[in-house]
């Protein structure tokens, strides 16, 4: 079963994709900048099969990338594909969801890194809910709304996600793993014109869960109904409070009980978009920690909030070029090292 992570005390991380073609120079800036909490980039403009969802894709039944997008071949032996995900899943078999190079550069570029100084390593997979709504069959339906489907590619993702946690683990240095699921598609939780039901994504967010022993957490950069997604208690939680933060603090409640048990919130207060980045200072920044810090320490002490807490940019980071990417890297840094120095005075 998952577990929570140790507490990151405002430490600074990123999240998901780098704009970056070259895995070395994109896992160097990471590094450069967040030694204590790194995370392996994604790195679309390296390759297509590195986009979201597709970099996840190796074993989707009946799986196939066609003029640049990723459906379903109805001619292939998809009853029996599925059957055989049931297969590893029920006997934790992760080998044959490995990452390779073509699908993750920056993993396999990762692998040979040092984490000594690092308190935990972080990668991120594309989420069930994701992954069943973007990729569609040949009815042009989303494969969520297939009950076959529905319930196999949240064990699919399962071994994928234990495959990671067991590779960085074995990573020098390394002392603490923490798996991300991608799922910016939670914002159709609610919604009745795409629908997504909570049972099934409770019971996806269960089998990869139950699957994974590190820490096990959740980005969803749109607003979605937090205090579903905080019940399932990810270890980490992963949002974007430039243009979030009031709707997510609407569940005060919840968030500080989350907080309490033992969860982290990332605070994507740096914009990812590099033109909003532009616009904004650092002394602005900091206004805005400092606000959701005043508003969340009302109803609880400050000392779990700043223990509980991480500083990240909105989203990944995937317009631009690799300057403007570090430039935004770097002002979460900053931020972080602004608020670590300020608690420790």
């Amino acid at each position: 079963m998952s577990s929570w992570i140790a507490p990151p005390e405002c430490l600074a991380t990123g999240v998901g994709a780098l704009p970056h073609t070259d895995p070395r120079d994109a896992c160097d800036a990471v590094l450069a900048l967040f030694p204590e909490f790194p995370y392996i980039p994604t790195l679309p403009n390296h390759g297509l099969l590195e986009s979201i969802v597709f970099c996840d894709s190796g074993r989707l039944p009946g799986g196939v990338v066609r003029e640049g997008r990723l459906g379903i071949d109805p001619a292939r032996d998809i009853p029996g594909e599925m059957e055989q995900i049931y297969l590893d899943f029920i006997e934790k078999n992760t080998a044959p969801y490995a990452l390779t190079p073509e699908y993750a550069s920056g993993f396999a570029e990762m692998s040979g890194r040092d984490f000594s100084g690092s308190a935990v390593l972080k990668c991120q997979v594309t989420g069930p809910v994701t992954f069943g709504m973007q990729v569609v069959d040949a009815e042009r339906r989303p494969l969520s709304y297939d009950d076959q489907y529905a319930d196999i590619l949240p064990k699919m993702i399962a071994l994928r996600a234990r495959w990671c946690e067991e590779a960085m683990a074995r990573f020098s240095g390394v002392k603490q793993t923490l798996v991300v699921l991608n799922e910016p598609y939670f914002a159709s939780l609610g919604s009745t014109v795409v629908p997504v039901q909570q049972e099934t994504v409770s019971a996806g967010w269960q089998d990869i869960a139950g699957m994974v022993e590190g820490g096990l957490g959740i980005h969803c950069c749109s607003n979605t109904d937090w205090a579903f997604v905080i019940s399932m208690d990810p270890a980490f939680l992963s949002f974007d409070a430039y243009t979030g933060i009031r709707e997510f603090l609407l569940f005060m409640e919840d968030i500080v009980a989350y907080l309490e048990r033992g969860g982290v919130v990332a605070w994507g207060l740096v914009p990812a978009q590099v033109q909003e980045f532009k616009a904004v200072t650092q002394a602005e920044l900091y206004r805005r920690f400092r606000e959701i810090r005043e508003q969340v320490t009302e109803f609880c002490p400050p000392d779990l909030f700043f223990r509980q807490s991480v500083i990240t940019p909105t989203c990944g980071i995937q317009a631009g070029d690799s300057a403007a990417s570090v430039e935004i890297m770097r002002a979460a840094a900053a931020l972080s090292e602004q608020i670590r120095e300020e608690w420790a005075a």
